[in-house]
């Protein structure tokens, strides 16, 4: 049984295999030092089964492959083959799958830390353009989760129940929401800045007082609509354009109050009137500021809907992939097995050759399980893919829709136009 563990061991797990046989490199008494041997103490024997094997590795032997058909090279193939030498050198039988499994976990985190590094490093270059408008910041976001997606599933195998992915999914929407917000901060505070240096001469005026005379509130107005005015033309791709100036209309509400009851000029008909219409502006101001989040919010569900129908069209094609060379690699087994088999009957051995019958027939019951598996894995992985992107749509069209009733009740509020917008 131990003598022939190994060869067990390989004709398992290796389904298409050329064997070579080592001699003992050297003399017994050199074993203890054998790392640090000159190539002139090593048999010419083991040198040539050496040359041999090394020109087979280089420029004969196919790419390693999982029984899935997946390629496996470089660290992965390291990985298992360690593994795999180890556990037959402790004596142990290898259960090669368990190796694969642990080493899918490894290489799927790792799959998930690239992509993100793809869109972070991508998104931290936009961030020093912020502010930027909204669109600006959805197309490169856009952009840069296909490039993360992509990335991902590269490196990606064995990702059978969509945990990965959807573990890449949440973090980008994390950090786009997170951009979204800083590139908000930074509108916000150019526009509280461009306020304040245009609205820099009325603070004084009302500083100096020049506003508390008869006529001081129409002064007033009309110097507000040139602050207004001069900022919606330089202000109107920012993000936070309407919602600062609301704020900013409100706070010179109070000032505005005042000196319209200070005004010996109007009567009190008439201030009651501009009181009236000074409302009607703050509200109509408000509303606008709430479209405003309204046309971003939609911005926002649209570049979601892109992003999902992008997404699902690369899931697909990776899986179409996985099932094609999952097949192909099946198909690839069988030939060899039916190679050996031949080989078999050729030498007389009829039993072990009808054995292999039996396995081949277990095999094949055993590869079509395995398909409809992955079929129905990736099915589901595309099911509960959508499923998160629809649960995302259903909260914004939720918050699109409370916005749109607040909307509607303000314009049903509003009495008309406004003199100051």
């Amino acid at each position: 049984m131990e003598y022939n563990l190994p060869r067990e061991c390989i004709q398992k797990f290796f389904p298409s295999r050329t064997c070579f046989t080592f001699p003992f490199p050297t003399a017994p008494e050199n074993v203890s030092r054998l790392e640090s041997l000159d190539h002139t103490d090593l048999s010419s024997d083991f040198l040539e089964v050496t040359d041999r094997f090394c020109k087979f590795v280089f420029q004969e032997s196919h790419v390693k492959k999982l029984k899935d058909g997946i390629t496996v090279t470089g660290r992965v193939l390291g990985h298992l083959a360690k593994t795999y030498v180890d556990t037959i050198s402790s004596g142990a039988v290898p259960f090669l799958e368990n190796a694969v499994i642990a080493m899918a976990m490894i290489e799927n985190e790792a799959a998930v830390k690239e992509g993100l590094e793809v869109y972070q490093s991508g998104m931290e270059k936009l961030k020093d353009s912020f502010p930027l408008e909204l669109k600006d910041v959805s197309s490169e976001h856009q952009h840069l989760s296909n490039m993360a997606t992509q990335t991902f599933m590269k490196r990606s195998f064995r990702d059978t129940d969509g945990k990965y992915l959807k573990s890449l999914e949440e973090n980008i929407n994390k950090l786009f929401d997170g951009y979204l917000c800083q590139n908000e901060q930074a509108s916000k505070r150019r526009c509280e800045d461009l306020l304040s240096s245009l609205s820099a001469p009325m603070t004084e005026n009302l500083k100096q007082g020049s506003y508390a005379k008869p006529g001081g509130y129409d002064l007033f107005c009309k110097d507000l609509e040139d602050i207004v005015k001069n900022y919606n033309s330089q202000a109107n791709k920012e993000v936070k354009a309407e919602e600062v100036l609301e704020g900013f209309l409100k706070q010179k509400s109070v000032d505005s109050k005042a000196i319209l009851q200070a005004d010996k000029k109007l009567t009190e008909k008439e201030k009651k009137i501009k009181e009236e219409i000074e409302k009607a502006a703050l509200l109509q101001q408000e509303i606008k500021a709430k479209e405003e989040k309204q046309r971003q919010l939609e911005e926002k569900m649209e570049a979601e809907k892109q992003s999902n129908e992008e997404r699902m069209r690369q899931m697909k094609v990776k899986m179409d992939d996985e099932l094609r060379l999952q097949r192909e690699e099946a198909e690839r087994a069988m030939d060899s097995k039916l190679r050996e088999q031949a080989a078999l009957l050729e030498k007389g051995f009829k039993d072990k050759a009808d054995r292999m019958t039996q396995e081949m027939e277990e095999f094949k019951r055993q590869n079509a399980e395995a398909e409809s598996n992955r079929a129905k894995e990736f099915s589901e992985m595309l099911e509960n893919s959508n499923k998160r992107h629809e649960q995302s749509m259903a909260m914004m069209m939720q918050q699109h829709k409370e916005q749109m009733q607040a909307i509607q009740k303000m314009n049903a509020r509003s009495p008309g136009g406004c003199c100051i917008l």
